[in-house]
């Protein structure tokens, strides 16, 4: 059976990225008794308590290692098995699967892009290697992540507030130029995983403005058979409690991710970010479809209308005020 799903309207501004999917993309997998929910429930909350001690207590040279493998044990506890598939060329030639495969060398800095699905997509990128996060800024209050987020150095960026992006753009910047590791999710907001939407300009003028390589990471979660999952779609009106819950109870999933090849940043960001959207995507269907009026998107058993294609959107005329000069470039409030 196939329906509708309503289309996504902008609540804030015209600009504001919006996800028409919800709980119609969701579709079950296999899942665990409720021992096993409480038995995976108490061992995250037990290895949250227990790094927060253990961090304190371990070097700064080896906290690197000490936080990938709490977070590979919280993804175990959540049931997650992680796969890292390497397609970046090496010098001994095209990489594979491996569980020591890292985004970047310590000290180099890198901007990781992916597209975004829910909550879990930090905990997945982080057991890959540490790495700080440009996420919504309501994450640092929520219960079990928001203890991760302030630990993670999270940049908060509040999507209602269209006039913060250059700042959000300069700290971004400035970390990069340190020679940290951030991951950002340019698509501005969750999708279910089948479905997706373009990856909005604006965050990688970060990555022009300081010459740093870009990491495309093409994440997706299938279910036992090798299935795409949406269990952990983030979408709706879901709140964290019942998507944990979710989570928790699926049984047999298996997180991949795959680095392509890096992206030189270049002179223009809306370049970047096309090039980035090719890698991430690789060969799946395009995000409209391939219905012949390309005016939705096929995600499991649900259709979703594009926003950005709706005939009945209104026409916004949009004035270019620039918000960051840097480097002789401005993010723009079309580019958002």
């Amino acid at each position: 059976m196939v329906f509708d799903a309503p289309l996504a309207r902008h609540t804030a501004h015209a600009w504001m990225p919006s996800s028409p999917c919800g709980p119609g993309c969701i579709e079950r997998i296999d899942e665990v008794g409720t021992g096993r929910v409480i038995a995976r429930l108490l061992g995250v909350a037990g290895l949250l308590v227990s790094f927060l001690v253990v961090n304190v207590a371990t070097p700064r040279g080896r906290r690197e290692h000490l936080q990938r493998r709490y977070t590979r044990m919280v993804l175990d506890c959540l049931g997650i098995q992680l796969r890292v598939v390497d397609n970046r060329v090496t010098t001994s030639g095209v990489g594979g699967a491996s569980s020591d495969t890292r985004f970047a060398d310590p000290g180099e800095g890198v901007l990781i892009v992916a597209g975004h699905i829910g909550w879990t997509d930090v905990v997945v990128l982080a057991a890959v290697q540490p790495l700080g996060f440009v996420a919504r800024a309501d994450m640092v209050d929520w219960p079990v992540l928001g203890g991760l987020a302030k630990l993670m150095r999270v940049i908060p960026i509040e999507r209602e507030r269209l006039r913060e992006l250059p700042g959000v753009v300069a700290r971004l910047g400035a970390r990069l130029a340190a020679g940290d590791r951030v991951a950002v999710f340019p698509e501005g907001t969750t999708w279910c995983g089948r479905a997706y939407g373009s990856m909005r300009p604006a965050l990688f003028q970060a990555a022009v403005d300081t010459g740093t390589s870009v990491q495309p990471v093409r994440l997706r979660y299938l279910d036992s058979n090798g299935a795409q999952s949406t269990v952990p779609g983030f979408v709706g009106e879901d709140t964290f409690g019942s998507s944990a819950m979710r989570v928790l109870r699926s049984k047999g999933m298996v997180a991949e991710v795959v680095l392509e090849p890096l992206e030189y940043p270049g002179l223009d960001r809306r370049d970047l970010a096309r090039r980035c959207e090719r890698a991430v995507r690789g060969t799946e269907t395009p995000r409209h479809g391939v219905l012949a009026a390309q005016e939705w998107i096929e995600a499991g058993v649900t259709r979703v209308q594009d926003p950005e294609l709706a005939e009945d959107t209104p026409v916004v005329v949009r004035r270019r005020r620039p918000f960051l000069r840097s480097s002789g470039r401005r993010v723009d409030a079309a580019d958002a």
